[in-house]
């Protein structure tokens, strides 16, 4: 157990700092290699896991590409300025429709790539209003949780929800069923906590002539268009893939070659206008190394598991189940989101996946444990920096544009932020489930 732990703490150190020239893929098998070395580990637990996390990987990186593609069109920076002008001048209303849009991205392009989008429009967009350093803080804090909290009501919008569904055999419908309206309650939630925790902060009004006009924000008005039509598609897929039988992989998959080819048209057929979207380099330069990621630290993670993390966590979930349904709920959430602040959401969501099947519960508490797993692992990333890649990743985005959050400063107002907003979704998730049975 110290062995695995051990291994465990160095790999996610290695992907955290990522030494220079080492990547998060590399760094995950470097942990998954003294893994095998150790004995924590064999070969044959590489098809189990690859099992658990090969649809979750292809479809974030089909969804990354997607968000790509259309980003480079000019779909997020129109859909943006278009906000900035419903708001009129209203600084308090620019900051309620900013976590409105970031909770849409967050849903349909999942919490990853709401924050590549996202962030850097937030923050180009601000200082061409310019705002005062303090308010800029405020708005970009809020994209960035709402990312996270927001990301519950489909499998596709978050890595952790299909990861989680896909082992417990729950299929897009139905797990739609039960987030959706969890999902509606952490908007909510989230909405009125960052409202009372910034109240200050927000400047109360700003000129919207100081914006862009959003039809001038349109590099490829063909992919453009696409997207419109391409995004209902995808859901309507996703909806009929629990029936069908088909991995969420694949219709995402579909949709990003489709636009991938229509972005790529001006290559592919010479009569069109020349594309003005870099296919080939968006390719390029998808997080390719998330693949080798996803298996390496989830090998580690499985060794740990193996070597008394699961046994632990499940005797603590049968502890739980003994309160009932609404204490199992709870404990499950705030137990899982705890973990993931200080272990990461993705290695701790296989933790929990693992523990929660071990776990010897009543079935209808079985299944709010699966679903308080997803709660806490998408929402208690937020309380430190480590918490989520996702949170790293808005933390380098905003780093590249010239601001930093020191780690201190960040974990003070994500522990405010997080609390709440978890609790009133756990909540909603146990009395939700109650009423559904």
């Amino acid at each position: 157990m110290l062995v695995a732990l051990l291994i465990f703490l160095v790999t996610l150190a290695l992907v955290i700092r990522q030494p220079k020239g080492l990547g998060i893929g590399s760094a995950a098998w470097l942990g998954a290699g003294a893994a095998f070395l150790a004995g924590t580990v064999s070969l044959t637990d590489i098809p189990t896991v690859w099992h658990i996390v090969w649809d979750a990987t292809f479809t974030l990186i089909a969804l990354i590409l997607i968000s790509l593609i259309l980003d480079a069109a000019g779909f997020f920076e129109w859909s943006a300025l278009h906000v900035a002008r419903w708001a009129r001048g209203s600084g308090r209303a620019l900051f309620v429709l900013i976590v409105l849009l970031g909770s849409v991205i967050a849903a349909l392009f999942a919490n990853d790539g709401a924050v590549l989008i996202l962030t850097p429009l937030v923050v180009e967009m601000l200082r061409a209003l310019r705002f005062s350093p303090p308010a800029m803080l405020a708005f970009v804090m809020a994209a960035g949780f709402v990312s996270d909290s927001a990301s519950l009501p489909f499998k596709i919008s978050n890595l952790v929800n299909i990861v989680a569904a896909n082992y417990a055999g729950i299929g897009f419908t139905d797990y739609a069923a039960v987030m959706g309206v969890v999902n509606l309650v952490s908007v909510v939630a989230s909405l009125l906590v960052l409202a009372w925790y910034f109240r200050r902060t927000v400047p109360p009004a700003y000129d919207p002539d100081q914006l862009a006009d959003p039809a001038g924000a349109i590099r490829d008005p063909f992919v453009f268009r696409a997207g419109w039509i391409i995004l209902p598609g995808l859901l309507v897929g996703y909806f009929l893939s629990q029936h069908w039988g088909v991995p969420t992989s694949l219709i995402t998959g579909a949709g990003a070659l489709v636009l991938m080819l229509a972005a790529g048209r001006g290559h592919l057929l010479r009569r069109q206008p020349r594309a003005v979207i870099p296919v080939w380099t968006i390719l390029r330069e998808a997080p390719w190394q998330v693949v080798v990621f996803s298996l390496g630290m989830y090998l580690v993670v499985y060794g740990l598991g193996d070597h008394g993390l699961t046994a632990g966590l499940s005797h603590a979930l049968e502890w739980l189940a003994s309160y009932g349904l609404t204490a199992a709920t709870l404990g499950t959430g705030f137990m899982m989101a705890a973990l993931s602040a200080l272990m990461n959401n993705m290695p701790a969501v296989l933790a929990g996946s693992l523990a929660v099947a071990h776990a010897q519960v009543d079935p209808a508490i079985r299944e709010a444990m699966v679903y308080a797993n997803i709660v806490g692992c998408d929402l208690g990333p937020k309380i430190t920096p480590i918490g989520s890649l996702a949170t790293l990743l808005w933390l380098h985005v905003l780093a590249q544009r010239g601001m930093r959050i020191g780690w201190g400063q960040y974990f003070r107002i994500g522990v405010v932020l997080t609390v709440p907003v978890l609790l009133a979704a756990l909540l909603a998730l146990a009395g939700w489930l109650g009423f559904l049975r």
